[in-house]
């Protein structure tokens, strides 16, 4: 898509700082970084979103997504690694190009910035969490 930074990145339009290239995806620093080493992976096609990508590149973007993971633990020495797709502007996409976000994490709080919009440990309440489940279900079927 000609309007699209990412599509741009890939033809070498853009300027991007590529960590990795394969058939399918493309992985590349984010400019905005959570941390140190944060990158993103996306599909070479042009899909939207999470809704929209096929299943070939979805499975390949994830397989990158998980080599570049523990090349992060082993290679460069991260503690951990976050992953995170944003799907739709609500849920925080900016750039509508499917892609995921491969964040290494640090035990080291000097070192590691990121931190979580929510409370893990914090019960939900069970019966909302019972309607819904059982909305999503009958959606699913």
């Amino acid at each position: 898509m000609s309007d699209c930074i990412f599509c741009g990145i890939i033809a070498g339009d853009i300027p991007g700082i590529k960590v990795s290239e394969t058939d399918t995806t493309y992985a590349f620093m984010d400019i905005n970084p959570a941390n140190d080493g944060h990158l993103l992976v996306i599909p070479k096609r042009h899909s939207t979103d999470l809704l929209d990508i096929g299943a070939d590149d979805l499975t390949a973007v994830t397989l990158e997504a998980q080599r570049i993971a523990r090349a992060m633990v082993d290679g460069v020495g991260a503690d951990g690694v976050n992953l995170l797709n944003c799907c739709r502007a609500p849920a925080w996409q900016t750039v509508f190009h499917f892609h995921l976000h491969v964040i290494p994490r640090y035990a080291d709080r000097n070192t590691d910035r990121l931190s979580l919009p929510w409370q893990p440990g914090v019960p939900g309440d069970r019966t909302v969490m019972t309607d819904y489940a059982q909305t999503l279900s009958a959606a699913l079927t």
